[in-house]
C-alpha cells in the first residue's frame, strides 16, 4: 500500500473517519479556514471524504512535531501527552481491589505484619496509595517515550498512519511477557507498563508491513528459520502489532555476554552521501536498537552527515558486532548511541569511545556522558559487591554537583536502582561531612554548628544562611529539592556586545528574545549577583500559582526579581546545561512586538543552547516542577512588591 492509501487502511481497519476526535478535528480545521478566507485566502472544507478527514487528523500531530519554535513545540506535545495520559494512564481509583490485597501480604511477608496491625486505616490506606502511585509513575513514563520516540526525528522513516497505527495498539498492551513471548492485553486498573521501545525491531515491523502493501515480501536475517518466516507473514496479513512486535523482539537477539567482553575490533566511517545500504546492513538483527537499521533512516541520516560505528570482533576474529554509533550533522557530533538498555553505553566500551572522541572538536559533552557512565557501572558493580560507598561515591549517585548524564533517550535506571533501599539520612551525613544536629529542618534550628539545611522555606530562610557561611547545602528535600546558589558578573556590556558573544558561542535566539533584548536596559558597570534557582514547590505554593502569586512568595522568603540582562549573561555562562533542561528568569516583563509580557527563558535541546522566551501574564499559571532563577535581596525584607507589568503594543 502505498503512503497515500494509508488513510484507506486506517478506515478499514479502525473506521477511523467515524471517530469523534476525527470530526473535532475536522470542524477545527474548518474554522481555521474560514478564518483564513475573511483575509482572502483560498481553502478547501474538509467534507466527508474519509481519506481526507483523516488526513487531516494525522497532521495535527506532525504539525506539532515540526515547530521550529522549542516552547510552541513544547507546549503541543505536553497537551497531546496529558490527553493520552488522561486517557490511557491508570488512574489511583481504578486500581482493582487484588493490588491491595497483594500489598498487605508483601508486607507482612517481610516481617512489618506487626507494624500493619497497628496502623490506622488511613495509614494503610497512604502506604498502599504511594506503592501504586510509584508503578503509575512507571507506567506513564513507559508512554510517553513512544510519544518522545513518534515526535522525535529518530521516527521519520514512518509515514503518519503508521505512526497512529504504531501507538494505537501500544495503547492497548502491556510488557513484554517473556514466558508466554507475548505482549498481553491491557485491562482497566492495570499497573503493568506500556511495552518498551526497541527501535530496531519497530523498524523491521513497520517496513515489513510497508513492503506487504507493495506486494513485497519482508527480508530476512539468514539464521531466521522457515517456519518462523511463515509465523511472521502470518501476523503481517493480520496487520497485528503486537504479534509483529513480539517476533521481531525475540528474533532480534541480544548480543551475548562473552561477546560484549570482548572489545577488539575496529571502526568504520560511512561518508556522508554514500550507500546507505551497505550502514543499514551492518547493523540490522544485531539487536543494537538503533533505528539506523532502517533503510530510509540510515539514507536520512548520511544525507545530514557522517556516520561512524565501532564493530568489535566475532567469534571467528572479525569486526562485525556494532557496538558505538556516532552520527554527525554537519560536521559536529548530533549523538552516540550504545548497545546497553536504552541505548546507553555498555559497561566495556568507555576507553573505545574516549579515544575516539578525541577527534572532535565537540567531544567535551559528550566525554562528560561517557566518564558519568563508567562512574555508574564501577557504583553498581561495587554495590554488587557489597562494599561501601564514600563521600564521593555518595555525591555522584544523588547527583550532588551535575546531573548523571547518558547516551540513551531516558534516565539510566540504574541511578533509581542504586539508591532504593539506601539509608537516605545516613547518606546525607556521610555527604555533608556532618553530626545530625548539624542539618537543620528549620529557620530556628539554624545555628553556628550548621553545615546543611533540608527543610521548608521560611521567611527569613535566605537572610539567617547569609549570617552563617559554614551552610554549604540548602534542599526543600533530599535530594531532589535542591536549591542552587551561584554568583553571576553583569554590567558593563552593550546589548550588542552580549549578542555577539552570544553568536561567536553558537547560542541560538528565539525571534521573541531578539524582541526583548532590543529593549533591555543594561548597567554601566559590572556587578555581582547571587542567583538562586528552584522550583515552583519549593516555595511551598500548591496546585498552579500564578506569576503573580510566585513573585509574591518570593519576596516573602528574601528574593528579588533580577535585572532583565541577567538572561543573556547567565546564558553564556551557563554553557554546561544538561539536554532538555529549562528555567526562567525571574524579572520583570518586557513586552513583545504584540504586547505580551515576556520573561528570558534558557534551554538546551537538540538543536543546542537557547535564549528563547516564555509569556509570563501577571495571572499566567505554572507547574510545580517549573524553575525559575531570583535574585538575593540585598535590602530589608520590607521592600516593595514589584511594579505591575504594563503591556506596550508596538506594530
Amino acid at each position: 500500500m502505498p503512503t497515500e492509501s494509508g488513510p484507506q487502511f486506517l478506515k478499514e481497519k479502525y473506521d477511523l473517519h467515524n471517530a469523534p476526535e476525527v470530526q473535532t478535528a475536522a470542524e477545527r480545521t474548518n474554522r481555521r479556514n474560514e478564518r483564513a478566507a475573511q483575509d482572502g485566502e483560498e481553502f478547501e472544507t474538509i467534507g466527508q471524504d474519509p481519506a481526507a478527514r483523516i488526513e487531516n487528523y494525522l497532521r495535527r500531530f506532525t504539525e506539532i512535531t515540526k515547530r521550529t519554535d522549542p516552547e510552541k513545540r513544547e507546549r503541543g506535545l505536553e497537551a497531546v501527552k496529558q490527553l493520552i495520559f488522561d486517557k490511557f494512564v491508570t488512574k489511583y481509583e481504578d486500581v482493582p481491589e487484588s493490588f491491595k490485597q497483594l500489598q498487605e501480604r508483601l508486607i507482612r511477608e517481610r516481617g512489618a505484619g506487626g507494624d500493619w496491625a497497628g496502623a490506622t486505616d488511613e495509614q494503610r490506606e497512604q502506604v498502599i496509595r504511594q506503592n501504586a502511585e510509584a508503578m503509575i509513575d512507571d507506567q506513564q513514563a513507559s508512554l510517553e517515550q513512544w510519544i518522545d520516540y513518534l515526535a522525535s526525528a529518530d521516527s521519520s522513516y514512518m509515514p503518519d498512519y503508521l505512526k497512529y497505527w504504531t501507538v494505537r495498539s501500544v495503547l492497548g498492551l502491556q510488557e513484554y511477557d517473556k514466558e508466554n513471548h507475548k505482549f498481553p492485553n491491557r485491562s482497566r486498573g492495570t499497573l503493568k507498563q506500556f511495552p518498551d521501545i526497541n527501535q530496531e525491531a519497530l523498524v523491521y515491523v513497520t517496513e515489513a508491513l510497508e513492503k506487504h502493501f507493495n506486494g513485497q515480501k519482508p527480508e530476512y536475517e539468514y539464521d531466521i528459520q522457515p517456519e518462523d518466516r511463515t509465523r511472521f507473514e502470518q501476523f503481517i496479513e493480520h496487520q497485528s502489532f503486537a504479534k509483529m512486535y513480539a517476533w521481531a523482539v525475540e528474533q532480534i537477539n541480544p548480543i551475548s555476554e562473552e561477546l560484549l567482553q570482548v572489545t577488539e575490533g575496529q571502526w568504520h566511517k560511512f561518508e556522508q552521501g554514500s550507500d546507505s545500504h551497505a550502514l543499514s546492513d551492518s547493523i540490522r538483527g544485531r539487536s543494537t536498537g538503533w533505528c539506523t537499521a532502517g533503510q530510509n533512516t540510515a539514507k536520512t541520516q548520511l544525507e545530514a552527515g557522517d556516520f561512524y560505528i565501532y564493530y568489535s570482533n566475532n567469534e571467528e576474529g572479525s569486526p562485525t558486532i556494532p557496538r558505538i554509533a556516532i552520527r554527525l550533522e554537519t560536521g559536529k557530533i548530533a549523538e552516540v548511541r550504545g548497545v546497553a538498555y536504552k541505548q546507553n553505553l555498555d559497561p566495556y566500551m568507555g576507553p573505545i569511545l574516549e579515544e575516539k572522541l578525541n577527534e572532535f572538536p565537540d567531544k567535551q559533552q559528550y566525554l562528560k556522558k561517557e566518564h558519568d557512565m563508567a562512574t555508574l557501572t564501577a557504583l553498581e558493580q561495587r554495590a554488587k559487591a557489597g562494599e561501601e560507598l564514600t563521600k564521593i561515591d555518595l555525591a555522584f549517585l544523588y547527583e550532588i554537583d551535575s546531573q548523571i548524564e547518558g547516551f540513551g533517550y531516558q534516565r539510566d535506571p540504574r541511578i533509581k536502582e542504586l539508591r532504593v533501599g539506601r539509608n537516605m539520612e545516613a547518606d546525607m551525613l556521610t555527604i555533608f561531612e556532618c553530626e545530625p544536629a548539624q542539618i537543620a529542618r528549620s529557620v530556628a534550628e539554624i545555628n553556628a554548628e550548621t553545615k546543611a539545611f533540608v527543610g521548608k522555606l521560611e521567611p527569613g530562610i535566605f537572610t539567617k544562611i547569609a549570617e552563617h557561611p559554614a551552610i554549604e547545602h540548602l534542599y526543600t528535600n533530599f535530594p531532589e529539592g535542591k536549591i542552587a546558589r551561584s554568583e553571576l558578573t553583569i554590567g558593563g556590556k552593550t546589548v550588542d556586545q552580549l549578542k555577539a558573544e552570544m553568536a561567536e558561542k553558537q547560542i541560538n535566539t528565539s525571534s521573541w528574545a531578539e524582541d526583548m533584548l532590543a529593549k533591555m536596559p543594561v548597567l554601566p558597570n559590572p556587578e555581582q549577583i547571587t542567583l538562586i534557582r528552584l522550583k515552583v514547590g519549593d516555595l511551598g505554593l500548591t496546585g498552579q500559582p500564578t506569576t503573580d502569586e510566585i513573585y509574591a512568595r518570593a519576596a516573602e522568603l528574601g528574593l528579588e526579581l533580577c535585572p532583565a540582562e541577567v538572561g543573556p549573561h547567565q546564558r553564556l555562562k551557563d554553557t554546561e546545561q544538561p539536554l532538555g533542561d529549562w528555567y526562567r528568569v525571574a524579572m520583570k516583563q518586557i513586552a513583545d512586538r504584540f504586547g505580551s509580557p515576556d520573561v528570558f527563558r534558557l534551554e538546551r535541546n537538540d538543536h543546542g543552547l537557547w535564549l528563547s522566551d516564555s509569556i509570563a501574564e501577571p495571572d499566567r499559571r505554572w507547574d510545580l516542577d517549573d524553575q525559575f532563577v531570583f535574585g538575593l535581596r540585598n535590602v530589608s525584607p520590607d521592600s516593595q512588591a514589584p511594579e505591575p507589568f504594563i503591556p506596550q503594543f508596538e506594530f
